[in-house]
């Protein structure tokens, strides 16, 4: 076989381990429950209508309900933006949602910005700095956990996961698949290139 050849076969090698190591550390992290004591339990952003909460975005709320039930934290932050044409952000909508299953309003603060999950923990990790916070408990989808977390880790949160287990996400097999496969190729862009995938209304941007 010539050299050519061989630096090919080689560097396809390479690409499939460098892929499929990737795919097991997020299939690894979905299947992990962070939950701990932290300064901040953060519900990432995903689409609402009109105020209404999506099921993929009420699912992770309910899940951080719990969560300040059970005195993981003192408070739940709620991040996201608007898109165009929209009365409330994602932040809004997820804080009235939250309130209105009882979490006290001094307990949920909505950080309105974000429409990606780079950017909603820059603007979480921004708010975190001036509030004096250091850790945060993310609740998203199970297999968006790692990603989350690294781009947290990367803003300057000591940041966690606790997925939620419920919700049109985690129903399916081919969902779980489905989106296993998707996190992988956008961890890989994430650490390649720092920057964020384009996903606005999936939640997992």
């Amino acid at each position: 076989m010539s050299w050519p050849a061989r630096i090919v076969i080689g560097a396809v090698l390479m690409a499939v381990a460098v892929v499929g190591t990737t795919a097991l550390r997020v299939w690894q992290v979905a299947r992990i429950d962070d939950q701990q004591p932290v300064d901040a339990v953060v519900v990432l952003g995903a689409a609402q209508y009109n105020g209404e909460p999506s099921s993929v975005l009420a699912a992770r709320l309910r899940h951080a309900a719990q969560l300040f039930d059970d005195g993981v934290a003192p408070r739940i932050v709620t991040v996201g933006g608007s898109q165009s044409g929209d009365q409330f952000t994602e932040a809004e909508a997820s804080r009235n949602y939250l309130i209105g299953r009882g979490v006290p309003a001094s307990s949920v603060i909505a950080v309105n910005e974000g429409a990606d999950t780079l950017r909603s923990v820059q603007a979480v990790a921004a708010k975190a700095s001036e509030q004096g916070w250091e850790s945060a408990l993310l609740v998203s989808d199970p297999w968006h956990s790692l990603r989350a977390r690294t781009m947290a880790r990367d803003a300057g949160l000591d940041a966690w996961t606790s997925p939620t287990r419920s919700g049109p996400m985690v129903q399916t097999r081919e969902a779980q698949f489905r989106y296993i496969y998707r996190e992988t190729g956008a961890l890989l862009f994430y650490e390649l290139t720092h920057a964020p995938v384009d996903t606005a209304t999936s939640g997992l941007g």
